[in-house]
């Protein structure tokens, strides 16, 4: 009888680059990520079951490339955590205002202290008449 492959996914992570990897790990705190681990250049950082990796690693221009997509159930919620965080003063980082997009989001754009841009959205349901 041939073995079973199990072939289910437990989780899939970016390795988001940080210029400052002692700046950025303070930056994701400071907006509500717990780091649960660190070592070798890799912090782990998650929010409830959502998690990415930061590394201490950074060529070239490949954090200002670097795009983040965090779906969330309120997007109000989201942004005024950041905005009342102080971050944008304290890092000298970006948060736009929440935006309507036509892919049926509203979602906001926050950088990260390396340059790293993160979108974060709640989805919201087609409103056609109809």
């Amino acid at each position: 009888m041939a073995a079973q492959n199990d072939l289910r996914v437990v989780e899939i992570k970016a390795f988001v680059p940080a210029r400052d990897f002692d700046l950025s790990k303070r930056f994701y705190t400071d907006i509500g990520f717990t780091m649960a681990s660190e070592g070798g250049g890799v912090a782990y950082f998650h929010f409830e079951h959502a998690s990415f990796l930061l590394q201490d690693f950074c060529a070239g221009s490949s954090a200002e490339n670097f795009t983040m997509h965090m779906l969330v159930k309120d997007v109000d919620a989201w942004w005024n955590r950041i905005a009342e965080s102080g971050v944008t003063a304290r890092y000298g980082v970006r948060l736009s205002e929440i935006e309507i997009q036509p892919w049926r989001m509203r979602d906001f754009c926050l950088t990260d202290p390396s340059g790293v841009l993160w979108r974060i959205g709640q989805n919201f349901p087609d409103t056609k008449p109809g």
